[in-house]
């Protein structure tokens, strides 16, 4: 890799250093803060302040992406009337889903979770996160650039935004009606943007259940190897 000082500045002085024993102990203690972790279908109402949504859109917009062009768009909906706006465009797609669309295979991998297209909790959650993948762009606003790796950069992006928000304190549900076309009208973005998903966040209801199957989690030994 060809560096200079025209082009490169050091690796932050804040860049954390931390004994191996206590590397190792802090990643078993953010693994246990992440088991904790459950996509949630009954949300309070209960208000969450913009700041905090802010901060976690903020830490999202930290993700590695495709030469740091940053493909992405948070539209972060609080107004009680355009959640409604958008639960019934996300309701009427999921009526198609589950009426005719969606292949009996797909219909059956559903089953044990309990989905219907019925989404009242898009109302009753304080926030609805759009989240936009930017065909072009840059790193300056402005920039008509080609984007790459887009769908890896804003996957990346997301994963990170629901890591922010179970560390705040916030159940999340991923929401991904098809098609989602709608959300570039609902939300004022253009149409060289896809709609990539809608991210549900806020307080979970006082009786709040997830489903046994959901709870199942793949051992270390199918899903990584060490050569």
């Amino acid at each position: 890799m060809k560096t200079s000082p025209e082009t490169h500045v050091p690796l932050s002085a804040d860049f954390p250093h931390y004994p191996e024993v206590e590397m190792q102990a802090r990643a078993v203690a953010f693994h246990r803060q992440m088991q904790t972790r459950r996509s949630v279908r009954s949300f309070s109402d209960k208000a969450v302040p913009q700041a905090i949504i802010k901060q976690c859109v903020l830490t999202a917009g930290m993700a590695p992406n495709g030469a740091n062009h940053q493909p992405w768009f948070f539209s972060c909906v609080g107004s009680a009337e355009k959640k409604r706006e958008i639960r019934l465009a996300a309701e009427a797609e999921e009526r198609e889903f589950y009426s005719g669309r969606a292949a009996q295979d797909w219909l059956d991998a559903l089953a044990p979770i309990g989905t219907d297209a019925d989404k009242p909790y898009m109302e009753i959650a304080p926030w609805l996160i759009c989240i936009f993948a930017q065909r072009k762009g840059g790193v300056h606003a402005g920039d008509e650039k080609k984007n790459y790796y887009i769908h890896e950069s804003v996957g990346i992006a997301t994963g990170m935004l629901i890591t922010a928000c179970h560390n705040a304190g916030l159940a999340t549900l991923v929401h991904t009606p098809n098609p989602m076309k709608f959300l570039n009208g609902l939300c004022g973005r253009p149409e060289t943007e896809k709609p990539f998903l809608i991210l549900v966040a806020g307080y979970p209801a006082e009786d709040a259940m997830v489903p046994n199957h959901a709870l199942i989690k793949k051992p270390l030994n199918e899903i990584a190897s060490f050569l």
